[in-house]
Parts: C-alpha cells; structure tokens; sequence
C-alpha cells in the first residue's frame, strides 16, 4: 500500500532521496507490441533522468491489459525509486492506466471538477461536442497531483510516498511525444531537482570498426574489470563494436574524471582501432579527416548500388570532398564510368581483386580526386557459387601512395553484406587518412 498525505486532494509528500535514484519506465500500448510502432519517449526520459542523476535501471512495454498493467507497475514499486508510466490516458476503453496503477497502490480514482470543466472548455472552443467517454481523462488518483498538459486533453499525475517502507514516485505521462515532452520539462523536472539527490552521470561512447566482439572484450575485460565504480557495456553493431562507459558520482569533475582514466587506459590498448571517442559514425570522422587534410573522395559501386555514396552525402557540407561517383552495376557500365578492361572481367570476372582495383583506380582518373574507391561482390540472396559465395566481396581504395585491396566474407543477408562492404571502405578510408 502507498502511504500517502491525506490532508487534502492533490498535495503530495515531498520525500528528498539520499541514496543514488534510479528509475523505470513503463511504456503502455499494444501497437507497440508490433512491428509497427516503437517506444522512443523511453529514450527522450532516459536522457532527461540522466542529466538529474538518476539512473534508468529497467525499461518494459505493457499492452493494453490491466491484469499485465497492474502486474507491471507493483513489479517496478519494489525495485525502482521513481516509476514513469507513459500512455494510456485517453479516453478510450483501452486507455487503462489509472486503472491499473489505483489497483496495483490500492488507491480510488476520483472525477476531479476542474479538469472535467477544462475539458468541456477545450472541445467547446474547438466547436466540439465532448463525447461523454472524455470525461474518464478527469479522474485522477487518491491524493495524487494533476500535472497539466498544455498541448493535449490527458493530464498528468504524480503520486509520492511509500512502498514497502521505501520512497517511491509515480509519474503518469501522456504517449503522445509533444504532449509528454512539454509536461515533463514544465512539471516533473522542477519536481524531481528538489527530491533526488545531488547526482552526475559521466558517459562516454567508444567504437571500434570490424573487430569481432569477443576479441574486443578479451583484450579489454582486464581493464575495465578494475573499475568497479564505471559500468562498462560492450554493443556489438553491423560492422562496429560500441563502448559504453557510464559512471555516477556526487560531482560531474568527479565522473567526468573516471571515465576519462578509463577511456584513455582503452585508447592504449586498442589505439588506432578506435575511430570515434564521442560517439561519431564512420562516415563523419572521415569527413573530418578528408576536410582537414583537404583532399578529396570518389567511388565505383557494384554490389553496394550507391550505399557507400548515401552514408557520405548524407552528411551535409559533403560536397567539400566528396566528388561523385557511379552504381556501376553492369559489366558495360564498369567499363564505361571506370575503365575496367572488358578482357580483365573476362578473365577474372566481375567479382574478383583485378576488377576491384581497377574500379578503385578508374573512378579516381576519372574523377580527378584524392581516393578512389571500387566495390564489387555478391551481396545474395541468389547469384553465389562455390568459388564465389554468396558475401564475398572486394574493397579497393586507390590514391596517391598506391592501391590497397581487402577480400572479406560477410555473413548476413543482402542487407548486412552490403552495409559491412561499406564499413569496410569507410574504415580504409580513415586508416589511409591517419
């Protein structure tokens, strides 16, 4: 049962934590049980609870049940100190929050006057009559605060008190993004400042191009083991490993500080393998090492169809050093955009070294840049032998000091094959450039 101020409707205890606080979010909503829709207002309260010093320590998605709603939110009571519910506060007879959370406290829900006139206020000057299921949005928890909504009809609330013998706060938000955003910043940030404790949270983001992930962590586990006090997690990506560090303490010099030891201990072990230490793609640092050296960029795409071109021009400003290119897909067009020879595919096909190369060294004439780059392989599903399998694929990077060529086999799908061939050209771009 939540204890709680019973003096009068909607005041709430202000318990002031003094241990480090860590939170959870429940995201409410069977679409985002589907393929269709995602919970991204999780990582928009992450990064809000983080900058205060609380740590995220569980997050979930609940459909619209009560039975699983309210099973969620009395799990969350005995393990987090602050609970964020976010949806299911419309009006519908799926919008079951309130619901489930007075069941899982123990609390009645009451039609609270004020909100309800609000309510008929905003549809009337919509010129809107309110259907009679709106009125639900008005009920609110035994002795929680009303949190307004500016830009949407479903008010939040907040309920402060104890569990169990421990703190505990429960925010009810809004799903819509706008609507939980702007109740959030306005209402809960304030609240929560004057309750958690003095907290800083450091974090740092390290990658690592085409190195397996076991490999990664063999060579670095030893270190990071010795800080206890730094959590440490290792993300395996298409193409890249991720460092996560993160560290807490009663100062950001503080944790700023042990992130620094520890990201400048994995900086020596793993040196230039390292390309990003604040979290950057591939693709921008080596749109800052081009820049700086003022040198310039062109590419011959086969089996990648452009993917390589894509990820550099999305960046804007790429026009500094990025030239062009050509999708030379067919054999004629390899010819005609990069001077392959028609005898050289011929003899070693369209997948293979020599034409790799020639296409690297073709676009690069053609094109009058500093790099080239030629791609070729079979990126599948179909099309693979068992001389030439389905994720072989050739990189050739052309430039002034010669031409270097990288046969690899990706696994994966077409999609993953094709996405590794340009990690892989990307990551012989930054190397050639350091």
């Amino acid at each position: 049962m939540l204890c709680r101020n019973r003096s009068a409707s909607h005041r709430y205890l202000l318990f002031i934590y003094t241990l480090p606080v860590n939170a959870e979010t429940i995201a409410v909503g069977s679409e985002m049980l589907t393929p269709h829709r995602q919970d991204t207002n999780s990582l928009y309260l992450t990064d809000k609870l983080n900058g205060l010093g609380v740590e995220v320590r569980f997050k979930s998605v609940v459909g619209d049940s009560t039975e699983d709603l309210t099973a969620a939110a009395k799990l969350a009571m005995r393990r987090s100190d602050i609970i964020i519910l976010i949806g299911g506060l419309g009006p519908t007879e799926d919008d079951l929050t309130r619901e489930a959370v007075a069941e899982a406290l123990g609390l009645k829900l009451q039609r609270d006057p004020e909100i309800l006139v609000k309510l008929e206020e905003r549809f009337a000057k919509r010129g809107i009559k309110m259907s009679p299921n709106n009125a639900k949005q008005a009920d609110v928890l035994t002795s929680a605060v009303v949190l307004n909504n500016p830009n949407g009809s479903a008010p939040g609330q907040w309920i402060s008190g104890k569990y169990d013998g421990k703190d505990r706060t429960i925010i009810l938000l809004p799903g819509p993004p706008i609507e939980l955003k702007g109740l959030f910043e306005a209402e809960c940030i304030p609240r929560l400042r004057s309750k958690v404790p003095l907290q800083h949270i450091a974090i740092r983001e390290l990658k690592i191009a085409l190195l397996p992930e076991s490999q990664v962590d063999a060579r670095l586990a030893p270190i990071y083991k010795t800080f206890a006090d730094v959590q440490t997690t290792i993300l395996a990506g298409a193409g890249e490993i991720q460092l996560h560090l993160r560290c807490r303490k009663d100062s950001q010099t503080e944790a700023e500080g042990r992130v620094e030891e520890l990201a400048e201990k994995i900086d020596e072990e793993m040196g230039d393998a390292i390309f990003s230490r604040k979290g950057e793609s591939l693709e921008q640092i080596v749109s800052y090492l081009l820049q700086m050296r003022g040198l310039t960029l062109a590419t011959a795409e086969s089996c990648t169809g452009g993917l390589l071109a894509q990820r550099i021009t999305n960046r804007s400003g790429s026009s500094r050093y990025f030239l062009g290119g050509a999708v030379v897909y067919s054999n004629e067009l390899k010819t005609q955009f990069a001077n392959v020879p028609k005898t050289m595919i011929k003899q070693h096909g369209a997948v293979s070294r020599e034409v790799a190369k020639a296409l690297a060294e073709g676009i690069r004439q053609r094109c009058v840049s500093s790099f080239g780059v030629g791609i070729t392989g079979v990126a599948g599903p179909t099309g693979g032998t068992e001389q030439k399998p389905v994720g072989l694929v050739y990189v050739a990077l052309a430039g002034e000091e010669g031409t270097q060529v990288v046969e690899r086999n990706f696994p994966g799908d077409r999609k993953r094959i094709r996405w590794f061939a340009t990690q892989q050209a990307l990551e012989m771009i930054r190397r050639a450039l350091l």
